[in-house]
């Protein structure tokens, strides 16, 4: 029958997939590891399902649980982002940022943010490179002043730059903390009174670090001065892909209006189920989960440091969030070094890095490798194991040397997740739900 072949060979490469990563060890900074519970909402009927708009107020009729569940990731939500109003219903956190532009900028307005290099995300990058803030909004994106040193942004710096758009006539109208490439605590406090004082709203993109936020291991933005909070639901905070906002009740109209009709129409309802559990997840276990990743970090620069690699931030201990940045440029680059460690099922991705540009280094093979440990410790690895993985990492590419086979063995030894409710499956495991015809 026509199609069948295709059809077969997708089920078939992705039970491959699973098996792949059941042998590998995962270090994307960007990825998790989700728990049985979100992968049966995701899968569930909820999939099929529409209800635009905000429970109780659905254009769509058939919501009547749905609107319930619904409402239960929104309260999860607010308890653990410390907000008074959060919208679940982005479907990721480009469109949760896009949302935040509508609700608080005019195409034409001036932002700061990071450039991509310092740790910049690309929904918050230049038009002429294509990001969501130029491209997309309209706005016109000025960077922060960033030291390279303490891998932050020069709040001082940061100042003066304002100060300098005003005389220009170009005062900003939003300013953008948070970051694609995030080890330390952005200056929000420092900042906050004098933005302010300014008539300056206050973003903060906690995509990468939402699940350290809410498990009180990195900072709490909202209490700090930021207006609104957007992130990821699927990066250290272990939920399916999404987006969230938390923000408080006096922007709660114009951002409930910037995400539907605005930027959302139907909002992945069993991703929404999915978010709820996850959040229910991180209010019993986040604190004990979000230590253990910030302890794992610090364990894994450390390991990388003083086996020769040049970790970025050492001034400040290389980090406080999930993610390690190392140099790769001494090795052929991030994309020789990220193949290189994949072909030994150790998965990193490439980074852009301070000084990439100047260098004439370029995205394809950068000066950098950016890893994050949110996933090993969702699968119950510790300082040991971090130490395991520095050693795997430095003779694979330093020494040249194979060690797939010890990096399957380690990972034998980690097949389940942790900091959930349930787990009876193994974390990879691929669950059939057609079954082969006898």
């Amino acid at each position: 029958m026509e199609g069948e072949e295709e059809y077969r060979r997708v089920l078939r490469l992705l039970e491959e997939h699973h098996k792949f990563m059941s042998r590998s060890i995962p270090l994307i900074a960007s990825e998790n590891v989700v728990s049985e519970a979100v992968r049966e909402a995701v899968a569930s009927d909820l999939m099929s399902r529409y209800a635009e708009g905000w429970p109780g107020e659905r254009v769509y009729a058939g919501c009547k649980y749905i609107d319930q569940i619904e409402l239960i990731a929104i309260e999860l939500g607010k308890k653990l982002l410390g907000a008074e109003h959060v919208d679940v219903r982005p479907i990721a956190g480009v469109t949760a940022n896009l949302a935040a532009y509508t609700a608080f900028t005019e195409p034409g307005d001036t932002v700061i943010s990071l450039a991509i290099p310092n740790g910049g995300h690309i929904t918050y990058g230049k038009k002429e490179l294509g990001g969501t803030a130029g491209a997309v909004r309209g706005l016109v994106v000025e960077n922060f002043p960033f030291n390279a040193e303490e891998m932050n942004i020069d709040a001082d710096g940061t100042r003066k730059l304002v100060e300098k758009l005003k005389k220009e006539g170009r005062k900003p109208r939003v300013v953008i903390f948070g970051g694609s490439l995030f080890l330390f605590p952005h200056p929000v406090k420092e900042l906050s009174d004098y933005l302010k004082s300014e008539g300056i709203s206050i973003m903060y993109d906690g995509a990468h670090v939402l699940g350290l936020i809410a498990g009180g291991q990195f900072q709490r933005p909202l209490e700090e001065g930021a207006d609104v909070l957007t992130g990821s639901t699927h990066k250290t905070l272990p939920g399916p892909q999404g987006g969230v906002i938390a923000s408080f009740e006096k922007y709660s109209e114009r951002l409930k209006a910037a995400v539907f009709p605005s930027n959302v129409s139907n909002h992945h309802l069993h991703h929404v189920a999915g978010k709820a559990i996850a959040f229910a997840e991180m209010i019993a276990f986040g604190k004990e989960y979000a230590a253990a990743v910030t302890r794992n970090a610090k364990a894994l620069a450390e390991g990388l440091a003083s086996r020769g690699f040049k970790v970025l931030g050492e001034k400040n201990g290389y980090t406080k969030s999930h993610q390690v940045v190392f140099e790769a440029w001494q090795y052929g680059g991030g994309g020789v070094v990220e193949k290189l460690l994949e072909e030994q099922n150790i998965i990193v991705n490439r980074n852009l890095i301070p000084g990439d540009i100047k260098a004439g280094r370029h995205f394809k093979n950068p000066g950098g490798i950016r890893v994050g440990v949110q996933e090993v410790t969702r699968l119950g690895m510790g300082k040991d194991e971090m130490d395991e993985i520095a050693e795997f990492i430095y003779r694979a590419v330093v020494k040249g040397e194979q060690v797939k086979d010890k990096v399957e063995e380690l990972r034998s030894r980690f097949d389940t997740v942790k900091y959930a409710f349930e787990s009876t499956r193994k974390a990879y495991e691929f669950i059939k739900i057609i079954q082969p015809q006898s």
